[in-house]
């Protein structure tokens, strides 16, 4: 009979404090990103964002809030049930574009549309009007952040930085190596995220990845992690799935694109509270929160129709015409800890080059109107 998790934590001022050096760590980090993305657009001719370039997956959906949510779990977004669009873009985390062959981390963001609440900050011009009101979620394939803090962060970023614009074929013989050393690592009970990072991920279906927040958030009155879940049997199905990439650049695409011509997808969206400080703690977001303490409970679900998963008109909808940023969404959802922090001005930096160069106009979307059907 397993044990009754206790009260969630309200949240407290005190439970943050900054980095010595924060500032500086910031500014830094700011320079890095934007020389990936100088490097990347004087190779290409092509903004791109300066982590996480490279679409897999482009996919409109739906959310619904769940009924009957226990009260600290009805926050936020999720305080009320209710439907709302959702864009989401499944991606993985180089700053140039691969051969997939190079597997590293996977990552996907969700945009959900029409979100009731005071928005953080917006990217959009003064043109008079309101901005529209987006909540973001960007996850990672992992439950934990690889840096705990952001200056260490800074020096694992300077790590892939330092890896752009080499030889390709390079990277792709390493990468075999790494997921070698990787799959050992694993035949042990053991894992290693710097491997993961580096190119040693295994070469597994991007729908079957569960997809985690990493960083912590506000949740109302508490704080909290947040996870994606993949439940629809056939999305289910993938989770370890292999996928062949053998000379197929673009194979993670075509398997999204292969999946989403013949089924539907939905997805849970999870919630890990925060019921003790210093086993779950705010500014250390390499630290895995324990699941005994506080397991991840459901609040709502995405289901993802049949739809073409990739194309260009899609890639230039999303890849080129949106951003995603944790600080995209309402006050009751502030990112908490000092990766958040620092994110910040990083993801706001990464769109405006993007869109100086784009010519696009920064700018949420309201409604899914307009969205490629193909």
């Amino acid at each position: 009979m397993s044990a009754i998790p206790r009260p969630p934590i309200p949240y407290e001022t005190r439970y943050e404090f900054e980095e010595e050096g924060e500032q500086e760590t910031c500014a830094q980090l700011l320079h890095t990103l934007r020389g990936i993305s100088t490097t990347t657009y004087a190779d290409s001719g092509h903004a791109t964002r300066s982590v996480h370039a490279k679409s897999h997956g482009l996919l409109r959906g739906r959310l619904q809030v769940l009924d009957n949510l226990a009260p600290e779990l009805a926050q936020g977004l999720f305080s009320t049930p209710g439907a709302y669009d959702v864009v989401m873009r499944i991606s993985t985390i180089p700053g140039d574009i691969l051969d997939d062959n190079v597997s590293v981390p996977r990552g996907m963001a969700v945009k959900v549309l029409g979100v009731p609440g005071t928005q953080l900050s917006s990217l959009e011009p003064d043109n008079g009007e309101p901005a529209a009101s987006t909540q973001d979620f960007v996850l990672v394939n992992g439950p934990a952040f690889l840096a705990p803090t952001a200056k260490k962060f800074l020096g694992s970023l300077k790590l892939l930085a330092g890896t752009t614009d080499k030889v390709p074929r390079l990277k792709q013989a390493l990468s075999t190596v790494l997921q070698g050393a990787e799959k050992a690592l694993e035949a042990v009970g053991g894992e290693s995220a710097t491997l993961k990072s580096l190119g040693g991920h295994p070469e597994t279906h991007v729908l079957g990845e569960t997809y985690y927040s990493q960083a912590p958030i506000l949740y109302g009155a508490y704080m909290a992690k947040v996870a994606l879940v993949p439940v629809s049997p056939e999305l289910a199905a993938l989770t370890g799935a292999p996928v062949d990439l053998d000379g197929k650049p673009d194979g993670l695409r075509e398997a999204v694109a292969a999946f989403f011509a013949r089924h539907a997808a939905t997805w849970e969206t999870r919630i890990q509270l925060c019921r003790d400080i210093d086993s779950m703690p705010l500014e250390d977001a390499s630290v895995v929160w324990p699941e005994a303490d506080s397991p991840y409970l459901p609040v709502a679900r995405i289901t993802a129709p049949p739809q073409a998963g990739w194309s260009e008109a899609l890639s230039r909808a999303i890849d080129d015409g949106m951003a995603f940023s944790p600080w995209h969404g309402v006050l009751a959802h502030r990112p908490l800890g000092s990766i958040m922090r620092v994110r910040k001005a990083a993801y706001a930096m990464s769109a405006r080059f993007r869109f100086e160069r784009t010519g696009n106009i920064v700018r949420e979307p309201r409604d899914l109107d307009h969205f490629p059907a193909s």
